[in-house]
């Protein structure tokens, strides 16, 4: 890596930080990463998110330096850093192991980079007391790694990804190795770290809660594309394609016809039931669409909901089907359901349990009717 004062910290014409202009990595005939481009602004924690062979750790080794794109560009803060080396880079990389050095004490695995670049004794020494502190590992400077737990390991490894004020900080399943009570707990104090600090911060995953806890934007990747880009709540509540709505979260989809197409509604016919749906889309009467609706959106109870009910009287007699319950599962904060529609089709239903005693008082077998809003459904047509 090179120091601050050989790299331009930002550009001067308001263009994105990071941009990553029509990259493309290929393994004989094989795709990884195919026409990517995408923008990062200047302190964003921006989120790669998607399953195992998507393309997206081949994205972030590209951006670090590890692997070279067969064509495109990317830029870093308005200069082309392909032709660079890793060690030339403005950036570091944390990895999933930590790949700390066993026979160091914390102190000295934060110090390693700062000493390999002949840094100052005395600065050194500031700037790692600096970062003990603002990962609230003081006390456990002179402890070996083995002696700390995997929460505290992954903060000397953020500590040391940091301390050579990188202008990029990569992070590669940052929390992979941490159990699950720990992950939800640390995802919050290393976004915290990471905001303080104020460096631009991409990084990759294939767990959606962690994305969408830490990230201010995301890109949903699939075979070496990013189908989606946007905020958390964009990406959750407007996806727009199938394989966003189903990767992120849980969602009931149901097949159907675009039968009515207003600039203000349409209605597509199942053979569930007839959604109305309370915002236009662009199509035409006769497609072949899908109507996709959060589990949590709907409403399950053993009789059908009254007018005063429902979003508005245009909507009654839609969005609605009767079902059985065949599965249910108590999970504290709420109850899942699944219904097995006359269709065939299986829908999963989540009912927040608010009060203590709940009055639903479903069960295994119950005949139920579940419903929900026009303006919570998701038309997609791809």
């Amino acid at each position: 890596m090179i120091a601050d004062s050989n790299f331009n910290t930002g550009t001067q014409d308001g263009t994105p930080f990071l941009q990553i202009k029509r990259v493309v990595k290929r393994y004989d005939e094989v795709y990884a990463v195919d026409e990517v481009t995408l923008d990062i602004e200047k302190g964003e924690i921006f989120a790669l998110l998607g399953s195992s062979g998507c393309g997206k750790s081949t994205l972030l080794r590209m951006l670090a330096g590890f692997e070279t794109p067969n064509s495109g560009q990317i830029l870093l803060a308005g200069q082309d850093i392909l032709g660079l080396a890793p060690y030339e880079r403005p950036i570091n990389m944390m990895f999933q192991s930590y790949a700390l050095f066993p026979h160091l004490s914390v102190w000295d695995n934060i110090a390693f980079g700062l000493r390999r670049d002949h840094m100052p004794r005395n600065q050194i020494q500031e700037r790692v007391e600096q970062l003990l502190d603002l990962v609230q590992l003081r006390a456990y400077a002179k402890r070996k790694p083995h002696q700390l737990s995997g929460g505290q390991q992954q903060r000397v490894a953020l500590a040391r990804s940091l301390a050579k004020r990188p202008k990029l900080l990569l992070l590669d399943e940052p929390l992979g190795a941490l159990d699950a009570k720990l992950r939800e707990r640390t995802q919050l104090e290393l976004v915290g770290i990471i905001e303080q600090v104020g460096v631009t911060c991409v990084m990759v995953t294939h767990d959606q809660e962690e994305a969408m806890t830490m990230a201010t934007r995301i890109g949903v990747m699939s075979e070496g594309k990013i189908l989606q880009i946007g905020r958390p709540e964009e990406i959750y509540e407007t996806p727009n394609c199938r394989f966003v709505a189903d990767f992120i979260g849980s969602v009931n989809l149901f097949k159907g016809t675009l039968e009515v197409e207003a600039a203000d509604h349409v209605v597509i016919v199942s053979p569930e039931c007839r959604h109305y749906v309370s915002h236009g889309i662009t199509g035409t009467a006769g497609m072949p669409v899908q109507v996709a609706v959060r589990p949590e959106k709907m409403d399950i109870h053993t009789q059908p909901p009254a007018d005063s009910e429902r979003e508005s009287l245009a909507e009654v007699g839609y969005n609605m089907a009767q079902g059985e319950v065949i599965e249910l599962a108590y999970l504290g904060s709420l109850t899942t359901y699944h219904v097995k529609l006359a269709s065939g089709m299986v829908v999963k239903v989540t009912h927040t349990n608010a009060a203590r005693r709940d009055t639903t008082h479903l069960t295994w077998g119950d005949r139920v009717y579940v419903w929900w809003w026009g303006s919570d459904v998701v038309v997609l047509t791809q």
